[in-house]
Formats: C-alpha cells, structure tokens, sequence
C-alpha cells in the first residue's frame, strides 16, 4: 500500500519557528518582521518591437520590525540618557527559521538604524505595539 503524504513539506515554517536576534540578543518583545529588497530592472529597446537587451538600477533593501513598547523602552534605557533610538549605530539583524527537521534558515538584514520612534495607543489596547521602519543596506538571504 502507498502512502499519501499530504505535506511533502513536514512542519510549515510560523510565527512560532522564526527567531530575531538584534545588538546580540533574541527580541522576544517583537509581533512581525517584514523585510525584502528589490532591484530595479527594465527591458532596453533597439529597432524592432522586441527588446534588444535589460537594463538594471539600483539595489534597495527595505525592512521593519513590530515591536511591543517595554522592548523598546528596555532599549531606550539601555541608552545614555537623551540619547534616541535614532542614534544607534548600524546593526545586523539575524531571523532565523527552524523546520521540524532540524533545518536552520537564516536571513541576515545588514546594517540597520531606526529612522523613527513614535507611539500609537488608543481606548481598547491591550498592548502596544508599534512598526518601526528601519534604514539598511543589504539584505543576505539564507546565510550561514
């Protein structure tokens, strides 16, 4: 008898499989990362209606972070003291995805600052929660 393999994938990689390590430590307080870049590319053209080669732009790499405000306030007192979270020199950011099967994919999104810092709370919140988008320069997909 054969057997139906109804994921020939195992274990899907989720939420409770990704791990973000960011100034050498796990970020617990964090609801989403979100990051990808993109390179510009566009079909050139010579005589005829078909393109005669590609051109390619820039690289960009975009990133950010969800992150519960006492994770950013553990940040922010880990500062000098009028010191904002703009002011952190560049860091790398680790996302790692664990399978089922012992397999470690890891991402590494390099060079990061924040660009912003803000809150957003309202009647009704049980937490706070806030995106922060971050500045970097590159982002190194599965990665060792």
């Amino acid at each position: 008898m054969e057997t139906t393999i109804i994921n020939k994938f195992g274990k899907m990689a989720g939420w409770n499989s990704v791990t973000v390590n960011m100034m050498s430590r796990d970020v617990e307080g964090i609801t989403a990362v979100k990051y990808d870049d993109t390179v510009k590319k566009e079909n050139v053209y010579g005589a005829g209606k078909y393109p005669v080669g590609r051109g390619e732009g820039n690289y960009e790499a975009k990133a950010s972070l969800s992150i519960l405000k006492e994770e950013i306030d553990t940040l922010q007192l880990a500062l000098p003291p009028t010191m904002r979270i703009q002011d952190i020199a560049p860091f790398d950011i680790t996302v790692q995805y664990e399978y089922s099967n012992g397999r470690i994919l890891t991402d590494r999104i390099r060079n990061c600052e924040f660009t912003e810092r803000s809150i957003d709370v309202k009647n009704g919140d049980g937490s706070i929660s806030r995106e922060y988008n971050l500045i970097c320069s590159h982002i190194e997909w599965n990665t060792i």
